[in-house]
């Protein structure tokens, strides 16, 4: 079984929370952070991540600022006051979700 599969469904709830808990990211910052704190068992890609930080802000739950570093132009994306509304909303249901799954695994 393909341990990225199960996060698949959970990449808009996981990216919300990141930056609930972090403020500002850019996208290889959000990578790393989930990789980080899942002992390298979720490893987004880019091909799945910026898609969806682009439906996100079309959406209006982020918004994004580009600043210079080291010379470079980096993407910065953050919560928007409807993004943080939507973000606890949705980690409720997760949480509802997740207690769900212990109960019906016995764990």
């Amino acid at each position: 079984m393909k341990k990225n599969g199960l996060y698949k469904g959970t990449l808009k709830n996981i990216i919300l929370k990141l930056l609930t808990e972090e403020g500002r990211m850019y996208g290889y910052q959000m990578t790393q952070r989930a990789k980080d704190l899942t002992k390298g068992d979720l490893k987004m890609t880019e091909g799945a991540l910026y898609p969806l930080l682009h439906k996100l802000e079309s959406d209006g739950l982020i918004d994004s600022e580009v600043r210079k570093v080291n010379g470079r132009d980096r993407k910065y994306y953050f919560l928007t006051e409807k993004g943080l509304k939507t973000q606890v909303e949705y980690e409720k249901e997760m949480i509802s979700y997740i207690t769900h799954l212990k109960t019906i695994f016995d764990l």
